[in-house]
């Protein structure tokens, strides 16, 4: 799988103690829809980009006893669903914990992804562009604070 980088022990994307994935691709639609270059993220498009086998990662987070989760985010996972769908059914060979998947996009975007991981069980997705100047808001699915009030999070299965 390709990645922008890997954080073993995260406390900030979701409720749980999390692996957070740091996905490589994005086509900063949230930039182009504003006007102007206002992805947080942005700075990522130039990290380099890393190819680390779905059992490396895998392993490494099971032999973790602090994690109980694994995020998907960074840039755009769903523009990286090749590589997310083929992790997915890996994982859920060995692991049921939660898969949250940040994106950018609405559900209608992406509704043929989200129809194909309803047949995994605990998956939830953040949905939702960043807008900025918004207040930021408790997601009662995420136990978090999230940045733009139209973004959500969604327990798909």
């Amino acid at each position: 799988m390709l990645i922008k980088g890997l954080v073993d022990e995260d406390l900030l994307q979701y409720k749980k103690p999390s692996m957070f994935i740091i996905m490589p691709k994005c086509s900063f639609k949230c930039d182009r829809e504003y006007g102007s270059k206002i992805c947080q993220n942005s700075s990522l498009a130039q990290a380099q980009t890393l190819e680390v086998k779905n059992e490396d990662i895998i392993n490494r987070y099971l032999n973790n006893p602090i994690t109980s989760a694994i995020v998907f985010g960074g840039l755009e996972p769903f523009e990286s669903w090749d590589d997310l769908s083929k992790f997915i059914k890996e994982f859920r060979k060995v692991s049921d914990d939660d898969i949250v998947i940040y994106t950018g996009f609405n559900k209608d975007e992406i509704s043929a992804n989200i129809l194909l991981l309803k047949k995994f069980k605990n998956i939830i997705v953040k949905f939702g562009r960043y807008i900025p100047n918004q207040k930021s808001h408790y997601d009662n699915v995420l136990k978090i604070n999230l940045a733009s009030d139209n973004q959500y999070g969604e327990i798909i299965s």
